[in-house]
């Protein structure tokens, strides 16, 4: 039976259990232990507590208590706002929580039907999650060459470093595998290739411009081959009409306005590539010599 420093787990978890069993509006209640004594999985603290409930209170948001000595987190979201960290990107542990965490409360199968529906890693998902890597892949690997051209390495080394991690994500997500649930343990397994790039950056004798400058000539490949698959949510979306879209309409597109990533850069770097056609529209009222953007 697990325990924390000596202390049953299942004693807390049952507390919690009978404390939020009757209240108004749960959905449902997990648990998620600390498996390691230095692991941030859960922000540090000893025991993680998730409350899915359909009153919203920003009060609640997230509290830190002490439990028979022991240091809980205490996550109160909405199913709305589960969900969304879910797609989103911004909070990678949130697949983790779900994976490993022990569901005590659940109204109706919610957050057993979510978790399954998560680790089935459903295509629409996938795209999500590999546009908003390739989105990260960009940007870090942008800058490092900007970095790089600046004379500033390290700073160099730490982006395009940033940007092997985006890409090992990709090649995750392309064998339907959570990107979350571990990286260079497995790399070698799923992408060799990407494997001994990240050893040529990290451990080779050469110096480190030469270093930096080794990876961003793979990246440059890869931005190349992996641009329109990886890219093929927002294409889709840009083929679903005839009218060519603005870049607000895009933004609060159902599938990508919860998504964490900056699209401004990802439909230049498209355009730039010949695989989306920008286009200058004339205004109807105000400035007349302003032209808008569009995209198709």
């Amino acid at each position: 039976m697990k325990a924390i420093r000596g202390i049953d787990v299942e004693h807390i978890k049952s507390h919690f259990k009978a404390a939020y069993e009757h209240q108004e509006g749960l959905v449902s209640l997990a648990a998620i232990d600390n498996p390691f004594p230095y692991n941030p999985l859960i922000d540090g603290l000893d025991l993680l507590i998730i409350i899915v409930t359909e009153r919203e209170n920003p009060a609640k948001g997230t509290e830190h208590i002490s439990f028979d000595g022991e240091r809980v987190q205490i996550r109160t979201v909405t199913p709305a706002t589960l969900e969304q960290w879910t797609r989103g990107g911004e909070n990678r542990s949130i697949i983790q929580w779900l994976a490993r965490g022990d569901i005590l409360l659940d109204r109706d199968n919610y957050l057993a039907n979510l978790r399954d529906g998560l680790l089935s890693f459903p295509p629409v998902l996938r795209s999500q999650k590999e546009l908003v890597e390739f989105g990260g892949f960009i940007r870090t690997y942008l800058q490092a060459k900007q970095d790089l051209q600046d004379n500033n390495l390290l700073d160099a080394y730490s982006n395009i470093l940033a940007a092997l991690n985006h890409w090992a994500h990709i090649a995750f997500i392309e064998k339907g595998v959570h990107p979350e649930l571990g990286i260079w343990r497995q790399m070698r397994r799923f992408n060799p290739g990407i494997y001994k790039l990240y050893e040529e950056l990290t451990v080779s004798p050469e110096t480190l411009e030469k270093r930096v400058q080794l990876v961003l000539l793979a990246c440059e490949f890869s931005v190349m081959s992996k641009m329109k698959s990886s890219c093929g949510l927002l294409l889709s979306i840009l083929e679903s009409r005839e009218e060519p879209w603005s870049i607000m309409e895009l933004q609060q597109h159902s599938m990508l306005s919860e998504l964490h990533m900056d699209l401004s850069l990802l439909l230049q770097k498209l355009v730039k590539r010949g695989y989306v056609r920008e286009v200058a529209y004339m205004p109807t009222a105000g400035d007349m010599e302003v032209l808008e953007l569009r995209y198709h």
